[in-house]
């Protein structure tokens, strides 16, 4: 048989859109799905709001309007991304009997913070293995994220070098299997297919806001780490005029315009069924400008826009994704890459609990620049 290539995967959590305009909305090809035969663990009960932008997109020049999803208010401790990939996948640990939950994530790892929680909800215990991606970045007493791991309770944490987790996690898991438990290993960012099924389901999700709001969007950027949102969204999107773009905030360009495409193709083939599955390489757009000297450490465009979302919508990016995500959007803006008019979209993923411990804007610097500017 010929493999078959995507053409639209329209999947939603909560119900399966077929009305002739929604078809043409998304010159849908292929007949839509229905995410409702996977099993979920509802974490986050409605919808997150599309909000506009307007004092950012006015101080960016007014030539584009920009709108954020906000993903940053999904549920369980402090939102953000991982709670639509932890409805799925934790539903197929419970599904599976697991009674303790092992993943791996960075050190101020949001992942971690809300897959202990997810854990906490579902009365499951919960072991993390945190990498330091950055020699010495691990401080015990440290705030933002790491001291949540400690209210939250997590049953044992131990601390690997760059590399050495996937290997700590199955040396942990042996040792609680040993024990008699039944563990499920998540991986880090819950980035595989399962979990990457949470953000086709976002995908859907925003088609369905933008048919009852009368909204359209022209472009949509996003933070592209473990990729699992990445990789959902592309699939989700893929076929309509939705161009996703990935702001990596780690690995280059190649790297991890590969590894996005490769998750994404699976993503379709889980939801399908069907191992033949291709998805056009072209889906995948990577830019890896904005990462600057590595992974978690500042840029002065990560700065200004992390201060520029405070000051101008209220609004509370992260150090690590979203504020590199952002510098990227807002560079995209100022060079012209976005036609004017066109409306973006930028997908918040959360992660503010990790500014308590970063703290990288230097306030006095910033009213010191302030200042100059008013006299």
């Amino acid at each position: 048989m010929a493999p078959i290539r995507v053409s639209q995967l329209l999947i939603t959590a909560i119900g399966c859109y077929t009305s002739p305009e929604f078809a043409l909305a998304f010159k849908m090809t292929a007949k839509p799905l229905d995410l409702s035969r996977f099993d979920r663990r509802v974490y986050t009960p409605h919808p997150t709001p599309i909000e506009p932008m307007p004092k950012l997109s006015a101080a960016l020049g007014g030539s584009v309007n920009l709108w954020i999803k906000r993903d940053d208010m999904l549920g369980l401790t402090g939102g953000g991304n991982k709670t639509r990939k932890l409805e799925y996948v934790m539903a197929d640990a419970i599904k599976q009997g697991a009674d303790t939950i092992i993943t791996c994530g960075a050190v101020q790892s949001n992942h971690c913070r809300l897959t202990l929680s997810a854990c906490n909800k579902e009365g499951l215990s919960c072991c993390l293995v945190l990498e330091e991606r950055v020699p010495g970045s691990y401080k015990p007493e440290a705030s933002g994220n790491n001291y949540l791991f400690k209210l939250l309770g997590a049953e044992e944490m131990v601390t690997v070098g760059l590399g050495e987790a996937p290997a700590a996690v199955e040396k942990m898991a042996e040792k609680l299997r040993a024990q008699g438990r039944n563990v499920y290993c998540i991986p880090g960012g819950a980035s595989n297919e399962i979990g990457a099924t949470g953000y086709v389901a976002c995908a859907q999700e925003i088609q369905k806001q933008m048919i009852e709001g009368g909204l359209t969007f022209d472009a949509m950027v996003c933070a592209s780490g473990s990729g699992g949102t990445h990789a959902g969204i592309v699939a989700g999107f893929h076929d309509t005029e939705m161009g996703v773009t990935g702001i990596s905030t780690r690995q280059p360009k190649d790297h991890q315009t590969k590894h996005i495409h490769s998750l994404a193709q699976k993503t379709c083939q889980y939801i399908l069924g069907d191992p033949t599955v291709e998805l056009p390489e072209e889906s995948v757009l990577v830019l890896d400008e904005y990462v600057g000297p590595g992974y978690s450490l500042p840029t002065e465009g990560m700065e200004e826009a992390v201060t520029m979302f405070g000051r101008l919508e209220g609004i509370l990016l992260d150090p690590v994704y979203t504020g590199k995500a952002a510098a990227g959007l807002i560079d995209l803006v100022r060079k012209g890459h976005f036609a004017e008019g066109s409306n973006v979209l930028f997908l918040h993923t959360g992660g503010a609990p990790s500014l308590y411990h970063y703290q990288p804007i230097d306030m006095s610097e910033n009213k010191k620049a302030e200042e100059k500017k008013c006299d």
